[in-house]
C-alpha cells in the first residue's frame, strides 16, 4: 500500500458516531418489545437516523482523508513520476478498515443463532448447511435475497445472522462510488448530486413509496428497498462530502478577527458542542411518532427535517468544535473506538434478547430493566473486547503484511 501520512481524527466526530451508536442500541431495545409484542415502536421512535448520521460523517471524513490524495502524474525532463493513492490501495484500505467486523459479526450472529436452537422465528428448525452458507456468504457481505432458503430467521433480512449489515453493504457502494466517480465532481457538480439524489430521497420518503412511514428502510433486498436504501445511503454521503469540502475551504481562509459570529456563542459552541449535540439528537429521536396525514409521510417529514437540517449543522459544529478537558477527550475516544465494533456486534446480543422477551411475554421496560441494563453492558464489553483482541491486532497485521 502507498505510504501516505496519516491525517490526525477529528476525535469530537469520532465520538458524536460513538454516542450515536449507542443510541442505535438503545433504540433496538425498544424495537425487541415491539417485536415481541407486534405492535409498532412507541419508545425513541427515531433511534435508526443513528444509521443516516453515519453515512453522513462517512462522506464527511472519507473526503477530509482522501480528496487530497489520490494518484497525480506529472512530466518533468521527459520523465512520467507518478505519487498520492490509487483506487486500488483506496480500497484495500476501506477493507482493511471494515472488513474484520463484518466477519466477526457474521461469526458472533453465528454463534447467538447456533444457542437459540438453530430455528426461524416461527419456530421452524433450519437445516445446519443452510445457516453454514448464510454465514459464509455474510462473511463476505453477499446479501440474501427475500425467501431464499438461507434467510435462517425467516424475516426477509439482507444478513439473517447480522442484520445491521445492510448498512456496509451501502456504505461499501458508497466507497466504490465515490473512489470511481464522486471524488472527481467539482464543488459545483457535488452540489448537483445533492440536491438530485435529495429530491429524489424527499419524494420517496414524503409519499411513502415503501410504505414503512418512517426512513428506516434498506434492509432487506427487495426493489424498493435496495433503491431505497441507496438513496438513503447517497444522500447525506454526498451531502457530508459537500460540507467536508466547504468546511475545510472555510477554514483555511477563516481570520479569527474578522469573523461575523458572536465571540461568546462561538465559544460556548465550542467548548460544549460535544454534550450539546448528544442531547439534541436524543431529543430528535425520543420525538413521538407522527400519524400520516392523507398520502403524506408526516413522520417520513420530521425524520428527513433531522437529516437534512439537523444533521449538517452537529457535523459541521463538531468538526468547528474543541474538546477542552481530559474527561470529554477520554468519553470521546472510547466511544469513538467503540463505535463501528459496537454497531456490528451487537445486533446478534439483541436476538437473544428478543427471544427471551418473547419466551417470556414481557414487553415493556418497566419489566426488563434489569436484564435491559445486563444487554447494554454485554454489548459495549463484546465490542471493546473486539476490538483490542480481534479487531485492531487484524488491522495492524493487514497493514504490515501489505
Amino acid at each position: 500500500m502507498n505510504n501516505i501520512t496519516t491525517k490526525p481524527h477529528y476525535l469530537l466526530l469520532d465520538g458524536l458516531r460513538g454516542a450515536a451508536a449507542l443510541m442505535v442500541l438503545w433504540y433496538h431495545v425498544f424495537e425487541g418489545f415491539a417485536f415481541a409484542g407486534g405492535t409498532a415502536i412507541d419508545t425513541f421512535n427515531h433511534g435508526h437516523l443513528g444509521v443516516d448520521f453515519f453515512f453522513m460523517l462517512s462522506g464527511f471524513v472519507i473526503s477530509y482523508a482522501y480528496d487530497d490524495r489520490w494518484k497525480t502524474t506529472r512530466q518533468q525532463d521527459n520523465k512520467t513520476t507518478s505519487n498520492g493513492l490509487t483506487v486500488g490501495a483506496f480500497f484495500k484500505r476501506r477493507l482493511i478498515r471494515l472488513q474484520p467486523m463484518v466477519m466477526m459479526g457474521a461469526l458472533i450472529g453465528l454463534i447467538t443463532y447456533l444457542i437459540q436452537g438453530g430455528v426461524r422465528w416461527d419456530g421452524t428448525h433450519m437445516p445446519l448447511h443452510w445457516t453454514m452458507l448464510a454465514f459464509l456468504l455474510a462473511m463476505f457481505l453477499i446479501p440474501a435475497y427475500p425467501g431464499a432458503a438461507y434467510d435462517v430467521r425467516g424475516n426477509g433480512e439482507m444478513y439473517p445472522l447480522n442484520g445491521p449489515s445492510w448498512s456496509l453493504f451501502f456504505e461499501y457502494i458508497g466507497n466504490i462510488l465515490y473512489a470511481l466517480f464522486i471524488r472527481k465532481l467539482s464543488n459545483k457538480k457535488l452540489a448537483v448530486l445533492v440536491a438530485s439524489t435529495g429530491l429524489l430521497w424527499i419524494g420517496f420518503v414524503v409519499f411513502d413509496v415503501s410504505g414503512y412511514d418512517m426512513i428506516g428502510i434498506g434492509w432487506t433486498l427487495d426493489a424498493v428497498n435496495f433503491f431505497g436504501g441507496l438513496l438513503r445511503m447517497m444522500f447525506p454521503f454526498s451531502l457530508g462530502m459537500l460540507l467536508s469540502r466547504n468546511f475545510m475551504k472555510s477554514t483555511r481562509q477563516q481570520d479569527d478577527k474578522t469573523t461575523s459570529v458572536c465571540p461568546c456563542f462561538k465559544s460556548f459552541v465550542g467548548k460544549n458542542v460535544f454534550w450539546i449535540s448528544i442531547v439534541v439528537m436524543f431529543v430528535l429521536f425520543s420525538m413521538p411518532y407522527i400519524s400520516k396525514s392523507g398520502d403524506i409521510s408526516v413522520n417520513g417529514v420530521y425524520e428527513l427535517a433531522c437529516i437534512i437540517l439537523v444533521f449538517p449543522l452537529i457535523v459541521w459544529f463538531g468538526a468547528s468544535g474543541n474538546i477542552t478537558n481530559s474527561f470529554s477527550t477520554k468519553i470521546c475516544k472510547f466511544l469513538g473506538d467503540i463505535s463501528y465494533p459496537l454497531y456490528m456486534v451487537h445486533y446478534p446480543v439483541m436476538y437473544l434478547f428478543y427471544s427471551w422477551l418473547i419466551d417470556n411475554k414481557l414487553y415493556t421496560l418497566g419489566e426488563t430493566w434489569q436484564i435491559v441494563t445486563l444487554v447494554i453492558i454485554t454489548n459495549v464489553a463484546l465490542a471493546y473486547a473486539c476490538l483490542k483482541l480481534y479487531d485492531e491486532p487484524v488491522r495492524r497485521w493487514l497493514k504490515a503484511n501489505d
